[in-house]
């Protein structure tokens, strides 16, 4: 089957989402790195069928493999925020460039307001966060999470670039940008827990936009029919 290990990777996922529910740490280290590990097979195996036969796969398979080692870092025990911070900083990056090596840029008017748009939502963010910071004398942070954010940004922008462009068909455009969004917003629900408030269900809405914003990328690439 095609897309076998895409469901094996949604049915990891769906056990991760309950047992982080549930705080069943046991099976949170087992199925977390696990939705990963499924998704970078699910990418192996279907390598023909990528839009260029070399360009972007190593950098998909890159922000997948730091974005598994981000997982394994924030779900251990003890003070690891900042190298999975770095770890999926660097998932970002090998997003940007995997789209940056199918992508012809069109500077319209559709592809202005995205840049508008996303920088606006980014700055927001940004901006909220970093009162917070300096309410509570974390100052030291601000940097580290203004590159963050910028760099997902970015990485949202190029993503949103495949509907105002020819570089992916309409569906899988459709499938790279909400796979994009959707980790800009668990990105942002995990960094508001931790730096704003507390959110609720913060573990089930985290994880559930992470996996689906994931395997929605990785279709965004790789979809066929």
């Amino acid at each position: 089957m095609k897309y076998r290990f895409l469901y094996i990777a949604l049915g990891f996922a769906l056990i991760n989402w309950i047992a982080a529910t549930k705080k069943w740490k046991w099976l949170v280290y087992i199925t977390k790195p696990a939705v990963l590990l499924a998704l970078i097979a699910y990418v192996v195996q279907l390598r023909p069928y990528l839009i260029s036969p070399t360009g972007h796969f190593n950098w998909l398979l890159v922000a997948l493999i730091f974005s598994m080692v981000g997982d394994i870092f924030l779900m251990l025990p003890g003070n690891l925020f900042i190298p999975g911070l770095i770890s999926f900083l660097m998932a970002h990056v090998a997003y940007i460039i995997s789209f940056a090596s199918i992508s012809t840029f069109s500077f319209n008017a559709a592809f202005v307001i995205v840049i508008v748009m996303v920088a606006l939502t980014a700055y927001q963010i940004f901006q909220r966060i970093s009162d917070t910071l300096k309410h509570t004398n974390n100052t030291k942070m601000q940097i580290p999470v203004f590159i963050y954010i910028g760099t997902v940004a970015i990485m949202v922008i190029m993503a949103l670039h495949t509907l105002v462009s020819n570089s992916f068909e309409n569906y899988r455009a459709l499938f790279a940008s909400g796979g994009a969004l959707l980790f800009l917003v668990s990105d942002t629900w995990l960094a508001w827990d931790r730096f704003v408030e507390p959110i609720p269900w913060r573990d089930f809405r985290v994880m559930a936009t992470y996996h689906v914003g994931q395997a929605f990328l990785c279709l965004g690439f790789l979809m066929t029919f």
